[in-house]
């Protein structure tokens, strides 16, 4: 028999991206594996003044979660937690796992928090998270592996983006469905959050970079800056740079 589990941050995001390509419930709901009026109700529950927002629809779904449980996380809990994280487990395999085996519900959101508390606090538990696990160095020479060649950082973006004040600045983004399965490229303009999607058969960097350029030559026009995340699916942002008459930069590592 399948169990219910909460919607994860990560979903939230998809749906918002969904949405914004002009996806229905239904097709939304498909996309995620999830029913229906599962993406109906958080749609309607989790919706704020100015509409279906993933950060406030999150932030709504954990208070409301927080307000009604009545159960104390023990420090034996926690430990189990932390055990787990030491293992390179995820936030969403950590929480399924303490409900599934001990009965406790420990949200992503709030393992997550309890990570950031142990690093403010000098402890080293954020190194496991998986987008930070370190590679054992070669002799002989540095260790270069996953840096992105060619890597402009954020900081270097112009002001005026930041500002939206014109059309043609662009955020990329991958979601990312079963492990090596198809890939949503999702591509948003900043100022008027136009939103296009296009689906790569893998997360590879050559074939994201083929989506990209599939969706946004006919907008290159358009196109003048291109932000991305530090996967790896980026690789190849000179070319799309070069193709769309384009700059590119990176967001900070760890920060969406």
């Amino acid at each position: 028999m399948s169990h219910y589990t909460q919607l994860t941050r990560e979903e939230r995001y998809q749906i918002y991206a969904l949405k914004a390509a002009g996806q229905n419930k239904t097709e939304i709901a498909k996309v995620l594996g999830r029913h229906k009026s599962t993406v109906g109700r958080e749609m309607t529950r989790n919706r704020g003044l100015k509409g279906y927002r993933p950060k406030q629809a999150d932030s709504l779904a954990v208070s409301r979660r927080q307000a009604k449980s009545v159960q104390r996380i023990t420090s034996e809990s926690w430990a189990r937690v932390e055990r787990l994280l030491r293992e390179y487990w995820s936030t969403e395999q950590t929480s399924n796992w303490m409900q599934r085996e001990e009965g406790i519900y420990v949200s992503p959101e709030w393992i997550y928090q309890y990570i950031l508390r142990n690093k403010q606090e000098g402890g080293d538990l954020y190194r496991y998270l998986r987008c930070q696990k370190q590679r054992k160095k070669r002799y002989g020479a540095p260790d270069r592996r996953g840096q992105i060649k060619g890597r402009v950082s954020i900081d270097e973006r112009p002001d005026v983006v930041d500002k939206r004040s014109r059309i043609g600045d662009w955020e990329a983004d991958t979601v990312i469905g079963k492990q090596g399965g198809t890939v949503l490229v999702t591509l948003v303009e900043r100022k008027a959050r136009f939103s296009v999607i296009g689906k790569a058969p893998n997360r590879t960097a050559q074939e994201v970079k083929s989506v990209i350029l599939e969706r946004l030559q006919p907008l290159a026009a358009q196109v003048r800056t291109l932000t991305y995340d530090n996967g790896k699916e980026f690789a190849i942002h000179l070319e799309i740079a070069k193709e769309l008459n384009s700059s590119g930069y990176f967001a900070h590592p760890y920060h969406s």
